[in-house]
């Protein structure tokens, strides 16, 4: 008899009045600010500006959020396209189902059109944000539990998590899974954290730590999932993806050190004509003049004392000295 384990949530929705305010989704878009809240203060500090990171985002989160659902869809079209199945639940993102994998490759291709716009360089907006990514994530998971779904094998460990009754799941202890991706993340996000202050990466580099090291933990992650799923030589598809996306990542890794070392200098060039240009640009401008002034007001009060000396340096002439006849004299 198992006397502990982790209860879960009887409904995943909470009624606010009319508004019903979805467990899932709200996980979701607390990832999405912490995300932005940590990747903006990195971005700062490699001397990027404040905003550049949200504007960013705006791109990437809507991107990002189609690919994770395509992926999903695609991957498992039969719960949506099978018999007896309604093809408008694909359109529930609600319900849970997003993919990570075509949410970081669309979601890419959004922050590049928001980084192309913005004129700075993908790979140094990706780092900044990488550590923000994988703690999204941790948080993303918890929409699972609200959920019931993406469990692992029955267990009776103390930590098991407790499914009830209901559609495609059968009442039980299983592991829970999605407790042991969201620690995983969390560690993977103090991983890079630690990495990139410690070896200051760059050039995209840090990005690719997270995505090696999130992809290392969901392969013995996904092989515990009962789930349904297609299977690929006996693993299943997410197995190969996290295999296939893990080595990709390495060898970026490596070969960006030997190609591109150190950091970026410049990570967000200045452009002219924004309101923070125009307020650095009268800031210094203002510096200079007072600086001008100063050296004008020095050159002012030094012009008497240099002009006295000259004038008692200033030899006689040679026609009214008395010494003149002698000289001609001789």
């Amino acid at each position: 008899m198992t006397l502990a384990y982790i209860p879960s949530p009887s409904t995943g929705v909470i009624h606010l009045g009319p508004i019903p305010l979805r467990g899932y989704a709200f996980c979701i878009i607390i990832g999405v600010f912490v995300a932005v809240w940590l990747g903006n203060k990195r971005w700062i500090a490699r001397g990027g500006q404040p905003g550049t990171v949200a504007d960013i985002a705006v791109w990437a989160v809507p991107f990002g959020l189609v690919g994770g659902r395509l992926y999903h869809v695609i991957t498992d079209y039969q719960l949506y396209f099978g018999e007896g199945r309604d093809w408008v639940d694909a359109f529930k993102i609600w319900e849970g189902g997003l993919g990570i994998w075509g949410a970081i490759a669309l979601g890419a291709v959004g922050a590049w059109i928001g980084c192309r716009l913005r004129g700075i360089p993908l790979p140094a907006w990706a780092d900044a944000l990488a550590p923000g990514i994988a703690i999204a994530q941790a948080c993303g998971r918890w929409g699972n539990w609200f959920n019931q779904e993406l469990y692992g094998r029955p267990t009776d460990l103390p930590w098991a998590l407790k499914i009830s009754e209901g559609p495609n799941r059968v009442a039980g202890l299983y592991h829970p899974t999605f407790l042991y991706e969201s620690l995983w993340c969390l560690g993977v996000a103090a991983l890079v954290i630690w990495a990139d202050r410690r070896f200051k990466l760059g050039h995209g580099r840090a990005f690719a730590l997270y995505v090696a090291a999130y992809c290392s933990g969901r392969v013995w992650i996904e092989y515990m999932r009962v789930d349904e799923a297609h299977h690929i030589l006996g693993l299943r598809l997410n197995v190969w993806t996290a295999i296939v996306v893990f080595i990709l990542a390495v060898v970026y890794f490596v070969l960006s050190a030997k190609l591109r070392p150190g950091r970026e200098s410049v990570v967000e060039p200045v452009a002219s004509g924004g309101s923070g240009d125009a307020e650095a640009a009268g800031a210094a401008e203002a510096r200079e003049a007072r600086e001008g002034a100063g050296a004008a007001e020095s050159v002012e009060e030094a012009a008497p004392a240099d002009g006295a000396k000259a004038t008692e340096a200033e030899p006689k002439p040679v026609g009214l000295t008395k010494s003149a006849p002698e000289a001609d004299k001789s």
